[in-house]
């Protein structure tokens, strides 16, 4: 059983920025790929970045390229979401996932074995 806790959220203004962890329990961590989906009140969970576990490829949402970046420290077990250039419509609740050892890439959170608690993410206009 893979644990992940998620910090970083907060309020921020338009423009602003915002870094996302997201901490792993245990040291199989290397061998999973990692995603951050996001969800709004009254909407479904959507995709918005994820990153290979094993040659750091990324994908990211056509709506947050360019503004944000996903990371991982293998060492730490952490992966990480700098998100800049905020908008107003970033605001969700922001979930880390992580899937079973060695699975591919996917966007569907239907495919992620592994939640954490999520942090809310507010952009003011």
């Amino acid at each position: 059983q893979v644990q992940l806790v998620e910090s970083g959220g907060g309020l921020v203004q338009a423009g602003g920025s915002l870094r996302l962890s997201c901490a792993a329990s245990e040291g199989t961590f290397s061998s999973r790929h990692m995603g951050w989906f996001r969800q709004a009140p009254g909407k479904e969970r959507d995709f918005v970045a994820a990153i290979s576990w094993n040659d750091g490829s990324t994908e990211y949402v056509n709506s947050v390229k360019g503004r944000f970046t996903i990371s991982k420290d293998n060492a730490k077990f952490t992966v990480y979401l700098q998100m800049n250039s905020l908008k107003p419509e970033d605001t969700a609740v922001y979930y880390c996932a992580a899937r079973r050892r060695y699975a591919g890439t996917s966007k569907s959170a239907n495919e992620y074995a592994f939640w954490g608690q999520g942090t809310q993410v507010t952009v003011s206009s």
